[in-house]
């Protein structure tokens, strides 16, 4: 079973509910509290784009983006179908913003020319499963870097929480 990682964007409210109430956290993981457009499915691309960011010397700080500051409700880690070892965390407004920042001064052309163009460099940077990509490296992770980061300013801009979870 391949993982995806998933974000939502949802109010600080529904999210201090999600920390007391594992049903509504499962409304969140369920797709169902957020509207579609507040929904970032990242698949496989977090620790590539983790990766892509040391290489341009950002600092690990912004691994929130991905692992979240805290995790919601550790309950819900016995509801059927949680992926256990990837408790579903949760950044604030206020982080939100702060990664959202750190985000925007990372621009698509830094990580487009970071991410080798070369299959085999970029297998030796990123790992093996890049070899099978047969679109442009280069401009596959500067696509998901600009998604991630609108997701994240539109967030900030409308002060909402993201919450952050495996499936």
């Amino acid at each position: 079973m391949a993982l995806h990682q998933q974000l939502a964007r949802i109010p600080a409210a529904d999210l201090a509910t999600c920390r007391t109430s594992v049903e509504r956290l499962h409304e969140v993981c369920s797709f169902d509290l957020a509207p579609e457009r507040d929904h970032l499915d990242m698949d496989w691309w977090p620790q590539d784009l983790v990766t892509i960011w040391a290489l341009l010397g950002v600092p690990d700080g912004l691994r929130h983006a991905f692992d979240g500051d805290d995790e919601v409700n550790p309950a819900y880690r016995d509801r059927p179908d949680s992926v256990f070892v990837h408790p579903v965390t949760a950044l604030e407004p206020h982080r939100v913003g702060e990664v959202a920042e750190a985000l925007r001064a990372i621009t698509v052309e830094a990580v487009r020319a970071v991410v080798p163009a070369d299959r085999r460099r970029a297998a030796a940077v990123l790992g093996e499963h890049v070899s099978d990509i047969r679109a442009s490296l280069p401009e596959l992770f500067a696509e998901q870097h600009g998604l991630l980061r609108d997701f994240y300013l539109d967030a900030a801009r409308r002060g909402l929480a993201v919450v952050l979870w495996w499936d």
